[in-house]
């Protein structure tokens, strides 16, 4: 087999690996995991159950994940009245100072954690990836899980269904 052929065979490997990680996070419970976000407030996803919720996993340094923020931020807004709440988790890998100055610059509304331990991450099935968000239901299970941009559109009409009124 030529060294090509290999490499081929390795990157088809890897990508049904990563599929089958995707498609056995969605309808599991989601994961218990607690920390204190950067005011010092301890979150706990326990604590979350019976409303849904997002946890967005992203870095300063990931253009991809500064460029869907403010999408972020919209869905938050348009939902939190109706109980939806949203975690921010910034990798381990981020530095405070850039973290810290992001969240003020841009008020970012909803709860921003920094996974210094990578506690977080590995609760939610060793996330390397940003940007990586997870879209929990009322019932505490895991309905989507994206790897890259979410489908904002499809959240909204996912929300106003399972947020009526």
């Amino acid at each position: 087999m030529s060294s090509k052929a290999r490499l081929i065979l390795a990157l088809v490997g890897v990508a049904l690996l990563a599929l089958a990680g995707i498609w056995a996070t969605q309808g599991s419970p989601a994961p218990r995991v607690a920390s204190a976000n950067l005011q010092g407030q301890t979150i706990d996803t326990q604590s979350l159950t019976g409303k849904p919720y997002l946890v967005n996993f992203w870095a300063t340094s990931c253009v991809t994940c500064v460029r869907e923020m403010p999408d972020i931020v919209a869905l938050h807004k348009e939902f939190e009245s109706k109980g939806f709440k949203t975690i921010a988790v910034a990798m381990h890998y981020d530095k405070p100072e850039f973290l810290s100055r992001f969240v003020e610059d841009r008020a970012l509304p909803f709860w921003v954690i920094h996974d210094t331990d990578g506690r977080w991450a590995k609760a939610w099935g060793n996330v390397s990836v940003t940007p990586t968000t997870f879209v929990v239901d009322s019932s505490g299970q895991i309905h989507k899980r994206y790897v890259g941009v979410p489908d904002f559109e499809g959240l909204r009409r996912w929300l106003r269904a399972e947020l009526p009124g």
